[in-house]
């Protein structure tokens, strides 16, 4: 073999080499590629599972939420109308001590009403403390059925309380917003 032969031939298997290198190179290039892709696909699974676990805690906490705010509005609901079956006890009382307040009045002993009142406006500020407070109502008001209760009409005095309460047989009391009594009223026509 020649020189010039040795050399070609070293060439070759230069070439050789180096395309062995490539190949070698390449195939490790694939690899990574691979274990890229496989590492990015994990990635992404996980990426995808703290997501959806994500959503899940948003849910639940949203839940939860709701749930303490449904809560404290029926606890509040709870405590303003607790009282309501006591009320609804004591208003006949309420009545008839108003009633006595108004036949003392008629009497000359004014020690003895001005002790009935004392004790009466005690009695009503005690009530009014627990939350029960009068329905607001007087002659010539409209009537609305949510609010009143009629109980008789009766010809109007005037045109000017035709379809108007003129008269207030009995008061009606709420407890907080709510309505424990209507007042009953009598209409005119």
């Amino acid at each position: 073999m020649s020189k010039k032969e040795h050399k070609e031939s070293n060439m070759d298997m230069d070439k050789d080499f180096e395309n062995e290198e490539l190949d070698n190179e390449n195939v490790d290039l694939k690899a990574e590629t691979i274990e890229n892709e496989v590492e990015e696909s994990e990635e992404d699974k996980l990426k995808h599972e703290l997501g959806k676990e994500r959503d899940n805690f948003l849910r639940l906490f949203a839940e939860f939420e709701n749930y303490k705010k449904r809560t404290s509005k029926e606890r509040l609901e709870l405590f303003s109308t607790a009282n309501k079956e006591l009320m609804t006890a004591m208003l006949p009382i309420l009545d008839d001590f108003e009633r006595g307040l108004n036949e003392i009045e008629k009497y000359s002993d004014k020690t003895l009403l001005e002790g009935m009142q004392l004790i009466f406006n005690k009695f009503k500020n005690t009530l009014g403390q627990k939350g029960l407070k009068e329905v607001e109502v007087k002659q010539g008001d409209s009537f609305d059925a949510d609010i009143h209760e009629a109980i008789s009409q009766i010809p109007a005095p005037s045109k000017k309380l035709k379809g108007k309460i003129i008269d207030v047989v009995e008061k009606g009391y709420k407890l907080g917003e709510t309505i424990i009594r209507f007042p009953k009223v009598v209409l005119g026509n």
